[in-house]
Order: C-alpha cells, then structure tokens, then sequence
C-alpha cells in the first residue's frame, strides 16, 4: 500500500486548467431555510400524507444534515418517509413523485429531535444531500407508515442553497 493524496471534484475543478468554475450549490452559496410546522386534524390512516413546503424553483441543494424536525408521532412503531411530489426539471422534464426519496423509514417512535440526513437511502439523497432542478419548485412531503391520531405533529426546518 501507498500513502496518497488526491483532491475532491470541487477541488479538482478549482485547479484544472482550463479553470472549471463552480456553481453556488458547490461553493459560495448561501444557506436559506424553508420553516415548517404540521399538526394532525383528526385521525389519518397509515400512508397518510403532510405537505410540509415547497422549495422554490431552480438549482437546489437539499442539505440533510441542517435539516432538523422535531417529531411528536404517538403511534406505537411509527415511522415516517421525506419525499417529494413528480415536477418539471428545467430542460421541462417531468420528474416522478418520490415518497421516501430524502428519508425511508425513520424511527420516530419516540417523540424528539431528528435531521433529514438519518435513515437516507442509498442511491437517493446520499449523505442526506439532495440536488433539485425545477421549473416550478418541489413540493416536500412526509409520510406516516403507520397511522396518524389526531394532534400528532412535525415541525422543523430543512435547509437548502439555490444556485
């Protein structure tokens, strides 16, 4: 074995020759928040469904491990999936709905303190980063595996960078 040293892509770009120069989403951006706070009205049945907000349209970069929510589930071995609703990409593409797309099945079995990055899976929103581009922006939901009662609740805020 050798000892090595070698460079990420953003760094590698920075030093290429020809320059390759860097979006906001990689370098430079400013973080911006989407607040959200959801409460239950009546009874759900499991698979049901909150919109918690709506990332403004563009280039997006969810960032998981910002993204913080405190969750109040009261069902017994509740979990919960972070997903979005199909939209147009920018070239007008249109992008499925991914339900478990930012998080598959959290364990949110005792009410507490969670960030989007646990849970994430593999292939999706890796290291619970997330790269959009929209037309339209993208609508972010939860989902409850199990059933929803009434005044359950999720509140928190994810956190993003628009390039």
């Amino acid at each position: 074995m050798a000892v090595t040293t070698q460079n990420s892509t953003e760094y590698a770009q920075t030093i290429a020759s020809p320059l390759v120069k860097a979006g906001a989403r990689s370098n430079a951006g400013k973080v911006r928040t989407l607040a959200f706070t959801f409460t239950q009205s009546g009874v759900g049945d499991a698979g049901s469904f909150a919109t918690i907000g709506k990332l403004p349209a563009g280039r997006i970069k969810l960032i998981g491990g910002l993204s913080r929510f405190f969750c109040n589930f009261t069902a017994s071995s509740q979990t919960i999936d972070i997903g979005w609703l199909g939209y147009n990409d920018t070239s007008g593409d249109a992008v499925d709905a991914d339900s478990d797309g930012l998080v598959d099945g959290l364990n949110v079995d005792t009410a507490g303190y969670f960030s989007m990055e646990g849970n994430t899976t593999a292939g999706k929103a890796a290291g619970g980063n997330h790269k959009f581009d929209s037309n339209d922006g993208v609508t972010i939901q939860v989902k409850a595996v199990g059933a929803l009662a009434n005044a359950d609740s999720i509140n928190g805020v994810i956190a993003y960078i628009v390039s």
